[in-house]
């Protein structure tokens, strides 16, 4: 009987959702755990790193890698997966575009350290005292990953064969993604595998989208009452549909509450960011600068709200200082 096809999982800077919607196959895990042999997953088996270390080149069909790189023990690990395996599938929001844990980007890796071990509301350490990446100890050394200055995408740090968008990626287009893999029938390298529309084209408020907007304020969701059925950018809401790619089968739209943009952008996009920014300051009705600040003043995270899950792969990357 021959060998299973190996797939591996690996965790990097994330949440843990991307984990959870492995899970969220329900049943057709069942036919999933049936058809593969799973040759790594630190959070749900016991598989250390000197196993796979002692797999051959290319043994593992393929690993599915979540969350951004932000610590020299994930740059190891996933140059490592990279190797023992024949593709790589940047799993995630956090692995495609960098995901929220890329917001730490706006701020240097010494402002991180300094407000979560010194200045943050909830510390108390008047040592003010941090981790060492070496502490020597009666009983060894004793050793922790070295934080590293930026956070990035996983392709930033090692090559990707495909991409599974989403926070977290949905169960359909996981089974659709793992039984191409088992068929052989997977696309060109380098495919987003979502579909390759704006999210508007699938939102089933479209047909309630204005062509011409006239913003005079932009309103923040938990500060008014929003209309289930209107176009959230009709009611001066925004909503990252426009430059988002569909595929997520707009969950967020059902729960009466705007895209923030986790599937990332469709191949016609460069920067994501950038292209509903675009659009939003082309329909400010005011002409003078002072009424325009007036109204972007009621945007008070822009970065977050625009760059959310993508700020590692923009044309910003990074605040530079």
């Amino acid at each position: 009987m021959p060998d299973k096809p190996k797939v591996a999982f690996y965790w990097c800077a994330s949440c843990g959702g991307c984990e959870e919607s492995v899970v969220d196959l329900a049943e057709n895990i069942l036919a999933v755990v049936d058809a593969v042999d799973i040759v790594m997953w630190p959070v749900a088996m016991d598989f250390k790193k000197k196993d796979v270390e002692a797999m051959p080149d290319g043994s593992i069909l393929v690993s599915l890698i979540n969350g951004a790189v932000r610590t020299s023990e994930q740059e190891e690990m996933v140059k490592l997966l990279r190797k023992k395996s024949k593709l790589v599938i940047a799993y995630g929001s956090c692995a495609h575009t960098g995901g929220v844990p890329g917001l730490a980007n706006q701020f240097e890796r010494e402002e991180v350290l300094k407000f979560v071990y010194e200045d943050s509301p909830s510390t108390v350490n008047p040592q003010k005292t941090r981790p060492e990446i070496k502490v020597i100890t009666e009983e060894g050394t004793v050793t922790l990953p070295k934080f590293f200055n930026v956070v990035r995408a996983l392709d930033q740090v090692i090559d990707v064969d495909y991409y599974l968008p989403g926070c977290p990626p949905t169960p359909k287009l996981l089974k659709q993604a793992l039984e191409a893999l088992l068929s052989g029938k997977m696309p060109e390298k380098g495919t987003v595998l979502a579909p390759d529309i704006a999210l508007c084209d699938e939102c089933p408020r479209k047909d309630t989208k204005p062509s011409d907007l006239k913003y005079t304020e932009f309103k923040r969701p938990h500060a008014v009452q929003i209309d289930p059925n209107l176009c959230f950018l009709a009611q001066g809401i925004i909503c990252m549909g426009p430059a988002t790619r569909a595929g997520c089968e707009g969950v967020c739209i059902s729960g009466n509450m705007p895209c923030t943009g986790c599937f990332g952008p469709t191949s016609r996009v460069k920067d994501q960011g950038a292209k509903i920014l675009s659009a939003l300051a082309s329909q400010v009705e005011a002409k003078e600068e002072k009424e325009i600040d007036k109204i972007l003043a009621t945007i008070p995270d822009p970065v977050g709200t625009f760059y959310r899950y993508a700020l590692p792969v923009s044309l910003l990357r990074k605040r530079i200082k």
